[in-house]
């Protein structure tokens, strides 16, 4: 049919069946745009350690904006997150608190071996709401304090880091009575701020973003580094968005909102 049309030349006035077919094609690459969109868009399921929960939806956000591709996230302890991989859930990208279960991942045939990375180090604080009652390492001598808050340190690193710093400041013993376990970073923190705890030990992403309360920065020669890794999933191996999210995250946008959270450099 098309064929018959006439062309219209340079300087040459377009006629009314050349301004149809014009709006046939432009209406047909419309269609085609929008129908390539969702093919070019990608969803990447990753499971996230608690610690990193704010400074990943940032960085989803900007991920997003920059590629067109979805981050969806599930947070918890760096031990129940691998549990649940181990039993098929449907993650593509691991970002854990630590560099162990990332390796036993790789181990165990379900994450890309060259893929793992560090992509964050932590830091610990031990924190209060009270404005006035945490001051430096003397603060856990202190009777009046009842309650302890940490991570549970079986799943989570942040609480096996905070078990080493009251290990090696030698009040481990008498403040074990008076801990209680968070399931993850995320509800150490609120029994914290609820003031269910009068102290507690935290991520400093946790309070990096604001002045409230007390804190004391605990000395990294304290505790093992908080080095986090990531790993790609087999789950998420031919997956664009995962491998474009792992790539992120080593750039300079990301490393930028990792550094306003207080997170250390990676690799």
């Amino acid at each position: 049919m098309w064929a018959n049309q006439p062309f219209p030349m340079k300087n040459t006035p377009i006629t009314e069946p050349g301004l149809r077919i014009l709006r046939v094609l432009l209406v047909a690459m419309l269609v085609l745009l929008i129908a390539a969109s969702p093919a070019l868009a990608q969803k990447v399921r990753i499971a996230v350690a608690a610690n990193f929960t704010a400074a990943a939806k940032e960085i989803g956000v900007l991920f997003a904006q920059a590629t067109g591709h979805e981050a969806s996230y599930s947070f918890g302890s760096t031990g129940q997150l691998y549990a649940q991989i181990t039993q098929g859930a449907p993650f593509e990208v691991f970002l854990a608190a630590d560099q162990v279960r990332p390796a036993q991942a790789v181990a165990a045939g379900l994450a890309v071996a060259d893929s793992r990375f560090t992509y964050a180090t932590g830091r610990l604080v031990l924190f209060s709401r009270d404005e006035s009652l945490v001051t430096d390492e003397t603060t856990l001598h202190n009777p009046g304090i009842t309650k302890v808050a940490i991570t549970n340190p079986v799943t989570a690193p942040y609480g096996a880091a905070a078990v080493a710093v009251m290990k090696a400041l030698g009040v481990y013993v008498g403040l074990a009575p008076r801990l209680v376990r968070g399931n993850n970073i995320g509800q150490t923190y609120q029994f914290v701020a609820t003031g269910n705890a009068e102290v507690g030990f935290v991520a400093l992403s946790q309070v990096a973003r604001h002045n409230k309360g007390s804190r004391w920065p605990v000395p990294d020669h304290l505790h093992p580094p908080l080095a986090q890794d990531a790993v790609l999933l087999r789950r998420g191996a031919d997956n664009r968005a995962a491998h474009g999210f792992l790539a992120f995250l080593k750039g300079p946008a990301a490393a930028a909102v990792k550094m306003r959270y207080g997170y250390g450099g990676g690799n």
